[in-house]
């Protein structure tokens, strides 16, 4: 780490004890060297944002494909013009931050990328509206699981840039709230030889760190509330549901299939659904179009589940969902056209998330 930083130190331009520091101009040194640092860091150091496109920085134009438009595949329209900015400087961050504690001064960056779930041969699909007359039947019964706010989410983002190989950099979080509405955050780093492997635990009702992983975030934020979706308690009837979604995504047009899977990213990122609210779930995307049974899968954490494919521009999303509850265990994005100019090719897994109980 130390060596990491003074070569930041380094690289910097504009030392505090300079005599152009502050609201003053640079002089001609400066100018070259915050030149040369933009355009050619050097030393390992990561390029100036907007160099790094991809999943976390691209666009796309909806006539034409430019560099880096998975992202655009990924995300509805109204959350891309919603997220992007501060996606861009998370991404940018996320990375330094990955590459600094996976990797020493000598070694490449970690690198963890997932392969694609295989469906199981000779597996049979189940069709989506079984799936929610099961989730259905749950949601009835006197044990069954209740709402709660927070999430417990393993996930994998590709990221992409012009002059480097692509890194995916894998992450576990979890979010619980509190009586008084504040709530913790811990998010770490998970070990890219061991894909899958939990590294949190909230037993006894707080996030604490297991084994290995590191910590890229420990919070306690003080008490907030908010009224507006994914904030506010989804709704446990499928139509009045759908518009919490389009809400969420700020959109007031129908959300198609990857968008609607987008959503229930989202809400799945902020709530733990009960029984309840997963059969409401469950039925409005049973009503999806494009979106087929394709048979058993096992997921990321050792779990079984029936897989739902939708194939939507250049890009296959795969649902999967707990056969017993009707629950939603993974969401997967991969894939079905090469990105040669980034170094991604068909199949290439571009994000997955797993969320737990």
């Amino acid at each position: 780490m130390a060596d990491e930083l003074e070569l930041l130190r380094s690289a910097d331009p504009v030392p505090p004890d300079g005599p152009h520091f502050g609201d003053g101009p640079l002089d001609d040194n400066a100018e070259r060297r915050l030149e040369q640092l933009l355009r050619d860091p050097g030393n390992g150091l990561p390029a100036r944002p907007h160099d790094r496109r991809g999943l976390l920085s691209g666009r796309r134009d909806p006539e034409g494909r430019r560099p880096g438009h998975v992202r655009d595949l990924l995300l509805p329209g109204p959350r891309r013009l919603h997220l992007a900015w501060g996606l861009v400087a998370t991404a940018v961050v996320a990375a330094l931050t990955l590459t600094l504690v996976l990797s020493g001064p000598s070694t490449p960056p970690a690198v963890a990328a997932p392969r694609p779930l295989v469906v199981e041969t000779g597996s049979t699909p189940v069709p989506l509206h079984r799936m929610a007359e099961l989730a259905s039947a749950v949601a009835g019964t006197d044990d069954a699981p209740r709402l709660r706010k927070g999430t417990h989410v393993q996930s994998w983002s590709l990221g992409m840039s012009d002059d480097k190989p692509p890194i995916t950099l894998p992450e576990e979080r979890i979010v619980r709230w509190r009586a008084d509405d504040s709530h913790t955050e811990v998010v770490v780093a998970t070990d890219p030889r061991r894909p899958g492997r939990p590294v949190l635990s909230d037993e006894g009702g707080e996030p604490h760190l297991v084994d290995d992983g590191h910590v890229l975030l420990n919070q306690t934020y003080p008490p907030s509330w908010s009224d507006a979706p994914p904030n506010s308690p989804p709704p446990r009837d499928p139509a009045r549901l759908r518009a919490y979604l389009m809400e969420a995504q700020h959109t007031d047009t129908p959300l198609t299939t990857p968008e609607l899977l987008g959503a229930m990213a989202t809400l799945l990122d902020n709530w733990t659904l009960g029984a309840r609210e997963n059969a409401a779930l469950t039925r409005l995307l049973a009503g999806a179009e494009g979106l087929r049974p394709v048979g058993r899968v096992t997921d990321r954490l050792g779990r079984h589940g029936q897989a739902y494919v939708n194939d939507s521009r250049g890009v296959r999303h795969m649902l999967i969902m707990d056969p017993a509850t009707g629950a939603i265990l993974g969401l997967e994005s991969t894939l079905t056209e090469p990105e040669p100019a980034y170094g991604v090719e068909e199949g290439d897994v571009m994000s997955y998330s797993a969320w737990m109980r």
